[in-house]
């Protein structure tokens, strides 16, 4: 009876550190917004070692999410709100984001626009520009110089942010124009690339994407620049939310990573990369 009692507890103590070494190695997974990834990846590289984080940005916040959906990661990034849309694509999926804090979709511009004039911009101008319909930047008041459109793909938060301002939340924005000078990118550092290699470009950014970058500069819309300020009281119209989503309510890995972010240093790592933070949103 001995010998059987000794055998189980060798047993069952195998069984204990093979669990516990099939939890050190299997990575949690992390992806979607390319706005919140810069944060993600911070906290994943201050956690190595007590714990295993695989980051990536795929897709913007609708392939985190969809990602997410699937069952492909653990925690999706997003710059965007659920739609009922996305509920609905994956009905067993129950979506909880958590927020970590907030950002601003900036209309940015190569700097000779706003030197030759234009600093500001209304909703209808807006929706001209991005429908392709302002060909020269004098028809807004600003330079005689060619406007050049980098849009967001579909998907991206920043590209939702922009349409539901401009055609509110259950119209939707019309097809691309036809234009040599109109083309669709994707992430935050490829939107900044091409605006920085083209004269006359406009382009909706992660507006903490813009500092001491001195080629670019911000257009404020209705006559409000996007600031730390204006996130916060909502007064800037594209402000937006930034999000970790989980399948649940985070357990195990997820919620140490997340509870991470939110603890001091983590929001220091928000405040980082040019965002706001939870603490600050709540006054």
């Amino acid at each position: 009876m001995l010998r059987h009692t000794t055998i189980a507890v060798i047993a069952a103590a195998l069984l204990a550190l093979a669990g516990c070494g099939s939890e050190s190695t299997s990575a949690l997974r992390v992806s979607g917004s390319t706005t919140v990834n810069p944060v993600a990846a911070d906290a994943a590289q201050a956690l190595d070692g007590t714990l295993d984080v695989r980051v990536d940005a795929q897709g913007g916040s609708a392939g985190g999410i969809a990602q997410l959906g699937k069952g492909q990661v653990d925690i999706a990034m997003s710059s965007k709100e659920l739609s009922a849309e996305d509920r609905k694509q994956f009905p067993d999926t129950d979506f909880q984001p958590t927020q970590i804090g907030a950002d601003a979709v900036g209309i940015v511009v190569r700097r000779e626009v706003v030197d030759g004039g234009l600093k500001s911009v209304d909703e209808r101008q807006l929706r001209r520009l991005f429908e392709g319909r302002v060909k020269n930047w004098m028809q807004l008041g600003g330079p005689d110089l060619d406007v050049f459109v980098y849009d967001k793909e579909p998907g991206r938060g920043t590209r939702e942010v922009l349409d539901t301002f401009l055609y509110d939340q259950d119209a939707k924005a019309p097809p691309p124009p036809d234009s040599p000078r109109y083309a669709i990118v994707g992430g935050n550092e490829e939107t900044r690339s091409k605006l920085l290699s083209t004269e006359g470009s406009v382009g909706p950014l992660s507006s903490a994407f813009v500092t001491g970058v001195k080629q670019l500069a911000l257009l404020a819309v209705d006559g409000i620049l996007p600031t730390a300020e204006t996130i916060e009281d909502g007064s800037y119209a594209l402000a937006r939310p930034l999000f970790l989503i989980t399948d649940g309510p985070p357990d195990g890995a997820a919620e140490r990573f997340i509870n991470y972010v939110l603890s001091t240093p983590g929001q220091k790592l928000v405040t980082k990369h040019g965002y706001v933070t939870v603490d600050e949103l709540a006054g």
